[in-house]
């Protein structure tokens, strides 16, 4: 397929700043946000029927004026059906630093820590123009964080060693405690990170440290809603995808095939395998939460059908035509246009089916991005 096939109009006011919230005014005037993960709207595709839900159904089964929420995926497993969840764990990977002598404000986003011995990370800086090998970068002001430019990797990234003489755990806390939520480049532009994005910026089930964005998809699972979902008899197989900015890269190709993603380390344990593959032997509903989920699986399944133990990395991009070989539904955010994130939407759902639901979605305010509303795609 070609890029422009999934070009379209996005208002600025359909992305989402924020996770689903109520506004309360205390008595002193101070305002106050109660977040509610599971609160963003719902749309269900059904791909074999090609029916498209967006409303809470009466005793009749007609729709009402209310729109489906994420917490109704309840009603659309049951008992034995399996999620797959990314537990992943976000790192607040942006820091501010100042350039020595000139004092200019430099933008430094860490990607990966190279080596531990010698503090040395893999990071993107901005403006990368004014950042040369030899620059020294302070953080927090004149407190003992202090970096040293030692390579130029591409024409933002950079190696920075870090000149802090402690334990590598003191290290890291002092490094990760100057560092804020890594909320994309579209927030961002629009707002301050504020204390709130640390907890709204990160799954509740998150475990494994090494991602520097979030599984989107799996923001709106909140605890009540799981524990719904347990008492229901669905499933729960964790792996590990390590989430990188590679799904924000533009693609600079028309033609899809000779786009090359960036590399995901992933890790899929025995454990996963065994709850999931046990649930798809059983003939029980299959759902990977995210594209990065989604992505990982396909990695790791095998010739049977089966998913396998797996410890590595993946550059798998998937669009339209694709063969998928393990889960048979999917859940997943509403992505801006020419994202590799909608562009694997419409492989899973189909082209057609997945543009309508895009449409209906701009129809009907729904928001897109990361903090935006869901999708939850069946195999019916």
């Amino acid at each position: 397929m070609k890029l422009s096939q999934f070009k379209f109009k996005l208002p600025d006011a359909q992305v989402a700043l924020e996770p689903p919230h109520k506004t309360f005014e205390n008595e002193d005037g101070t305002v106050e946000k109660v977040y509610r993960r599971d609160e963003c709207r719902l749309m269900v595709l059904h791909r074999k029927s090609q029916r498209i839900e967006l409303f809470q159904k009466d005793d009749q089964g007609k729709d009402t004026d209310q729109p489906l929420l994420f917490r109704d995926i309840v009603n659309y497993f049951d008992d034995g059906d399996t999620l797959v969840l990314n537990d992943t764990k976000v790192f607040p990977a942006r820091l501010f630093g100042t350039k020595e002598k000139t004092d200019a404000k430099i933008e430094v986003f860490l990607l990966r820590e190279l080596n531990p011995e010698f503090r040395l990370w893999d990071v993107l800086v901005e403006p990368a123009r004014k950042i040369r090998i030899g620059n020294k970068l302070f953080f927090d002001g004149d407190g003992p964080m202090v970096a040293e430019v030692i390579d130029n990797t591409t024409s933002r990234g950079r190696t920075l060693r870090f000149l802090y003489d402690c334990p590598h755990d003191e290290f890291k806390s002092e490094l990760f405690a100057l560092g804020s939520a890594p909320v994309p480049r579209y927030i961002l532009d629009k707002r301050d990170v504020d204390a709130d994005d640390t907890e709204n910026f990160q799954t509740i089930f998150a475990k494994n440290e090494g991602a520097v964005t979030a599984p989107a998809s799996g923001l709106h699972f909140s605890r009540e809603l799981m524990k719904r979902l347990e008492i229901q008899g669905v499933h729960f197989s964790y792996i590990t995808v390590h989430c990188g900015l590679g799904c924000f890269d533009p693609i600079e190709v028309e033609d899809l095939t000779k786009h090359k993603m960036s590399s995901e380390q992933m890790k899929v344990t025995a454990e996963a395998c065994q709850v999931v593959n046990s649930a798809k032997e059983q003939g029980h509903r299959i759902c990977s939460v995210g594209v990065s989920t989604l992505r990982a699986t396909e990695t790791a399944v095998g010739t049977d059908g089966l998913l396998k133990e797996f410890d590595g990395w993946t550059n798998r991009f998937i669009f339209p035509p694709y063969d998928f070989g393990f889960s048979n539904s999917m859940i997943v955010n509403f992505y801006h246009p020419e994202s590799t994130m909608m562009m694997a939407t419409a492989a899973f759902g189909g082209y057609e089916l997945v543009y309508e639901a895009y449409e209906k979605a701009l129809e009907n305010g729904f928001k897109f991005g990361c903090y935006g509303d869901a999708m939850l795609i069946l195999d019916d």
